[in-house]
């Protein structure tokens, strides 16, 4: 078959559904300035979407430092790669200040987390290797693994016996290829809001020889003593040999890093594809990260805000019978039992009765039968705007119980 008609005729399984999701609810418009009311196809909605996780987004110092690198070098500079023309004292000095707040002896800058995590991965395996990953690893990793040409083992989410049971069997293969193995986990898992066991997977490291790789790409600015994230949390950051963080989440911006052992960062410095073959991350963006990372640095309190919010809104809907599964993180999941037209018209009602806006999970996301709201809480939203939100909830929980989605023409029906 022709390959256009083939993906005409199966356009995947969020595809299929895009003849009345699409900017509704999948690429939605939200307008106006980042905060937590926004506009939405006319209508100011309480929002709860975004990963502003400590409200940076709008902060004046950073806007400033956006507008001061754009006016002083604009978007070009530097032009090329790193390694040939593209790097600056700016470069280095941001990745040094990033090496020196999570406590690793060295980092390196990333165009874009996705792409980062998919090429840390192929250029640290060979065919010799063994890949060990969690089941609930997110696309990057996933994606960084396929193109893994040696033997790859996956564990059910954070259940560590069964790890122990893949470790074995990575060992004994590579007993026999001389390789060695790489255990890939999160630090905090976006979807669910779990943590990753990694206190659990260092003291594996005790009896099986492997490398730990962990994406941290929601705990960085969120967790730690200081922000460091995840492995700070759980008090055992040494034992994690490399550790990627992303700019899109706390930082509101673009871009990562990745940092660990001088010699590891070195080794990737010169054989990531992804960044040997692109374009140097644009000055602004590097200067304007340089000021992130001070706010994050000399500001604890927006982090405390942020878990003021958490405990608030993930504890009144708890009080409300709401599940919200076992998070241990900002990411807020509501899961709800319910079919995908029921899905639509709870969605619809949230956002067109009760002006709130939260993003839709359905399958294969998520097993058929469930629905699951997440609610991402920033240091800018109110415990006012968290009370408005358990109320329409608890509106919204009392039909969902009552089959009246079931009778709502989905999915466009107000009340």
């Amino acid at each position: 078959m022709d390959i256009f008609d083939r993906i005409s005729a199966n356009r995947g399984p969020l595809g299929s559904q895009s003849h009345y999701a699409h900017g509704y609810f999948a690429f939605p418009k939200l307008e106006g300035q980042i905060h937590p009311r926004m506009q939405f196809r006319g209508k100011e909605v309480l929002t709860w979407s975004l990963n502003n996780y400590l409200g940076l987004a709008n902060h004046p110092e950073v806007r400033q430092a956006d507008i001061d690198g754009a006016t002083e070098f604009g978007m070009a500079y530097p032009m090329g790669a790193r390694i040939m023309s593209g790097n600056s004292t700016l470069h280095e000095q941001l990745e040094n200040e990033l090496a020196d707040f999570v406590q690793k002896p060295g980092a390196l800058l990333l165009n874009f987390g996705y792409q980062g995590v998919v090429s840390i991965i192929d250029a640290l395996v060979s065919r010799h290797d063994a890949i060990v990953y969690d089941a609930e690893s997110h696309a990057c990793i996933i994606d960084g693994v396929r193109l893994h040409q040696g033997k790859r083992f996956v564990f059910p989410h954070n259940n560590i016996e069964n790890l122990e049971k893949q470790l074995e069997r990575a060992k004994r293969l590579t007993d026999e290829t001389g390789g060695g193995i790489l255990v890939i986990t999160e630090g905090m898992f976006g979807m669910s809001g779990n943590l990753g066991k990694l206190r659990e997977i260092v003291e594996l490291k005790k009896k099986y020889d492997f490398r730990l790789f962990v994406d941290d790409a929601h705990g960085f600015g969120t967790l730690g003593a200081t922000g460091a994230g995840t492995a700070e949390h759980l008090g055992c950051a040494e034992g994690v040999d490399l550790i990627f963080y992303t700019f899109a989440k706390s930082m509101a911006s673009i871009g990562a890093f990745v940092a660990g052992q001088e010699s590891v960062i070195e080794y990737l410095r010169y054989n990531m594809r992804s960044q040997i073959f692109a374009k140097s991350l644009p000055m602004p963006l590097v200067i304007g990260a340089l000021k992130r990372l001070e706010l994050i640095r000399n500001h604890p309190e927006y982090r405390e805000k942020l878990w003021t919010i958490v405990r608030a809104l993930q504890g009144g809907l708890k009080e409300k019978g709401f599940n919200i599964g076992t998070t241990e993180s900002p990411v807020t999941p509501v899961l709800l039992n319910g079919e995908l037209s029921e899905a639509t018209a709870l969605t619809f009602d949230l956002r067109e009765n009760h002006g709130i806006f939260c993003s839709i999970v359905v399958y294969p996301v998520v097993p058929k039968g469930v629905i699951m709201l997440r609610l991402i809480p920033t240091a800018m939203h109110t415990l006012e705007d968290v009370q408005e939100t358990i109320v329409a909830f608890e509106a919204m929980g009392a039909k969902l119980a009552k089959g009246l989605y079931n009778k709502t023409p989905a999915p466009f029906q107000t009340a």
